[in-house]
């Protein structure tokens, strides 16, 4: 029986600590889990060069997007807890910016859902994302890149 991921798109910071504490402590994960894989994305510099990066969603689309992925993670693999935190708004150089946390009995099924969500929330999720440089200027929007669409192309091949 597939469980029902839990997503959110936020304007703050995500408190890490507490989503893997409440994968921990909460629903079915509690007492069955034998392995919690978590990734944390994070906003870089570039270097020094970044002074923030603006990511802009349509409400209510995204989480739907989202949510798809999530639920698509939680159909294929035998999942305890699904949870994805997506950020919105200026990101500062060293803040998170997506989360994604998966639970499961077995570790193999939690290593692959967080890797499967991640690789299809790069190419699926309606999310653009626009440099604030450390001149004061502000940069195009950032182009997708073909990696990602590679990374995703290979959860249709297995």
């Amino acid at each position: 029986m597939a469980i029902f991921p839990s997503v959110v798109i936020l304007s703050g910071r995500i408190d890490i600590p507490a989503e893997i504490g409440a994968i921990e402590a909460g629903g079915a994960a509690f007492g069955a889990m034998g392995g919690l894989v978590t990734f944390s994305g994070y906003c870089r510099d570039e270097g020094g060069r970044l002074k923030a990066l603006e990511l802009e969603h349509y409400p209510g689309m995204a989480e739907r997007e989202l949510t798809k992925v999530a639920q698509s993670a939680a159909e294929r693999w035998p999942l305890l807890a699904c949870r994805a935190v997506h950020r919105h708004g200026l990101v500062l150089p060293g803040e998170e910016i997506v989360f994604v946390g998966c639970a499961s009995a077995h570790r193999d099924a939690a290593f692959e859902a967080a890797s499967y969500i991640m690789d299809f929330l790069k190419t699926r999720a309606p999310f653009w994302k626009r440099e604030h440089l450390a001149d004061g200027t502000v940069g195009g929007w950032v182009e997708a890149k073909a990696g990602d669409d590679q990374a995703a192309a290979r959860w249709s091949a297995s």
